[in-house]
């Protein structure tokens, strides 16, 4: 318990023997539970976690992994439950918090057991959180395994649920930081941010903060965030309220997730607290590919950013500002597309193509009309680039002040900690 809260940390980990423990061990005594889930590794990370576990473990997340199955009160009371370990160290009850209201904080998460205790190491900790170790039978990606453990907090009740990476990059000492705004009712999630302060530049590769960077910009559009930085940051927390709001099914499930619950967080109305703090970089390797991250992200906050406008400014409450992004952006798609076009037409003309054509007419027919003049064509073409420049102005103008109007709309809905 924290400050009279249920606690829970998710560790997804994929590959990450050598590490994983390390997290593991170093999780704080007021977190009531961990969750640690291996998406199908192919090295020793789910042995790794076995052995630090308290509960057997979950070795077949079918019913976790979506919330299309009937999740009815009768489904839980019958469904299997993590059996504490023989050799003690469970704490399997979840006090409700005094803020929790109606919660049912002590429910058991859903699962199978194992019913083998071979492999616990005697390096498991006696005292602190009930680590429960849940296995991905299919590689799903960071974003289902983070999911994952979102559900079975979801169905246990817990007040704030946290993310920590289980590559070690993630300073538990910081994770009071993270609880603190959701705790106190200032903020429904909270995040890290590398990028505030000289410290935190200096901690980062140039590539990792130019990345971070214009991944901020287009996820702040996406988002509605605009106060908000490094999105890409997978230290976080999130309210049990908020959990109640989302559909965990609609989430992105890879590299991207963040980004992607940013914006469904914003479409539901939720403020969000971004908690400066400075990075953990070490032996891990990432599991990002580049070539094919960034294109789906992209993709990823283009389709989110029209289905938060549609909720937000259409079917909640109608603003104008949908008929200025749609202006804005349309018309600098056509704008852009034609400015293009004129330059492709001029270079298509060569000099000596025109020097040809400034001799005598030709004739188009027996009528005796002549051809158009290439002055002529030059000053038509002149005319559709100048016409093309000021729609381009114009719809820039417009994207502007839909911009404006979007980050007077979101005033307030990012709490800056320092």
């Amino acid at each position: 318990m924290y400050r009279d809260h249920s606690v829970a940390v998710v560790v997804p980990a994929y590959n990450e023997a050598g590490f994983v423990g390390d997290v593991l061990m170093s999780m704080p005594e007021y977190v009531d539970r961990v969750y640690a889930v291996d998406d199908c590794s192919t090295d020793g990370t789910w042995a790794e976690i076995c052995r630090f576990a308290t509960c057997d473990p979950i070795d077949d997340a079918t019913e976790l992994v979506s919330d299309r199955v009937d999740t009815s009160e009768d489904d839980h009371a019958t469904s299997p439950t993590p059996s504490p370990r023989s050799d003690g160290g469970d704490r399997t009850g979840v006090a409700p918090s005094a803020a929790s209201g109606s919660r049912n904080v002590s429910r058991d998460v859903t699962g199978r057991s194992r019913g083998s205790e071979s492999d616990v190491s005697t390096q498991r900790p006696t005292a602190g959180p009930t680590i429960v170790p849940i296995r991905h039978e299919e590689n799903r990606g960071v974003g289902a395994a983070i999911t994952t453990g979102y559900r079975c907090a979801r169905r246990e009740g817990i007040d704030a649920t946290a993310v920590m990476a289980g590559d070690g990059q993630m300073d538990p000492d910081q994770l009071p930081r993270l609880i603190d705004p959701i705790v106190e009712g200032r903020a429904a999630y909270a995040k890290g941010n590398r990028l505030r302060g000289r410290a935190q530049y200096d901690s980062m590769s140039t590539f990792r903060f130019g990345g971070n960077v214009l991944l901020s910009l287009l996820t702040k559009i996406a988002s509605g965030y605009w106060g908000m930085v490094d999105p890409q940051n997978g230290y976080t927390a999130i309210a049990g309220e908020a959990l109640e709001a989302i559909d965990l099914d609609s989430l992105y499930t890879e590299y991207g997730f963040a980004n992607d619950l940013l914006v469904v967080l914003n479409a539901e109305g939720f403020a969000i607290a971004d908690v400066a703090m400075p990075a953990v970089y070490g032996d891990e390797r990432s599991h990002i590919s580049y070539r094919t991250f960034v294109p789906r992200l992209s993709w990823l906050l283009w389709r989110r950013f029209l289905h938060r406008l549609g909720i937000r400014y259409v079917m909640q409450d109608f603003h104008p500002l949908v008929a200025l992004y749609a202006l804005g952006i349309g018309g600098l798609a056509v704008g852009i597309g034609t400015l293009v076009s004129n330059r492709f037409d001029r270079r298509s003309t060569s000099p000596s193509d025109r020097a040809s054509n400034s001799g005598s007419p030709t004739k188009d027919g027996d009528d005796g009309h002549t051809a158009a003049d290439p002055e002529t064509s030059h000053e038509t073409r002149s005319i559709r680039w100048w016409l093309a420049g000021v729609w381009t102005l114009c719809s820039a103008i417009a994207l502007c002040l839909a911009m404006a109007f979007d980050h007077d709309a979101n005033e307030g809905s990012v709490v800056v900690e320092e």
